[in-house]
């Protein structure tokens, strides 16, 4: 399916989107809390939309801020892998300014941050990114918008917030995740072993749906 296709069909799911996605019962793992899309998916896909968002084509430097490894896996309810899956993500450059139109304040925007970008679940249901920290921005903790296009699912919505980060207690998104639940949309940034980037984090979201159980 293509990327224009992923939008429509992520547009006309958010309008009946709840805030939360029940848990099951059961030996079954928990399906990941969703999330709002919020205003700032983006209008048009950059022209540059692979799985670094560190750097863009056509420009020789490197996105501001801690690079990251962000990886995990999509699973369904039962810990299986979901294949072929596109995982999108998006987020603020290290100014906090999101690469679109509906974002007008006065921020100097990182021409070096490609600010969205995709990645294909092999597989055994992993995913792969480079990108940077996330950094609050007025009104919200930092974090990570994440949407996944998993084939005969609908399309899934969250957020990704950093363990212990002190403004995840005053954010009014994270808080609307039952506590019980928050454990799921964090990860830990935690100092990278490998070259080139500062941190890593790992992220598993569990799909309902994905197994063909109903959503609703």
């Amino acid at each position: 399916m293509s990327p224009d296709q992923n939008r429509r069909r992520l547009l006309a799911a958010l309008a009946g989107m709840l805030v939360t996605t029940p848990a099951l019962a059961g030996s079954r793992l928990l399906a990941t809390p969703a999330q709002s899309a919020g205003p700032f998916y983006p209008v048009e896909l950059p022209l540059d939309d692979d799985n670094d968002l560190t750097r863009v084509a056509g420009r020789a430097g490197v996105a501001a801020g801690r690079l990251t490894e962000l990886r995990g896996r999509v699973l369904d309810l039962n810990g299986r892998p979901v294949t072929d899956a596109r995982i999108e993500i998006w987020q603020c450059d290290a100014n906090g300014r999101y690469r679109h139109p509906g974002d007008g304040r006065p921020v100097e925007l990182d021409e070096n941050f490609q600010g969205h970008g995709h990645s294909i679940t092999d597989s055994a249901g992993r995913y792969r990114f480079r990108t940077i920290r996330p950094v609050p921005y007025p009104g919200r903790t930092p974090h990570i918008h994440i949407a996944v296009f998993a084939p005969q699912s609908l399309p899934f919505v969250t957020q990704l917030y950093i363990k212990g980060e002190p403004g995840n207690a005053g954010d009014f998104l994270f808080n609307a995740v039952p506590s019980a639940r928050r454990h799921q949309v964090q990860a830990d940034f935690v100092p990278a072993s490998m070259t080139g980037v500062e941190l890593m984090a790992e992220f598993e979201l569990v799909l309902s749906g994905a197994d063909g159980t109903p959503t609703g």
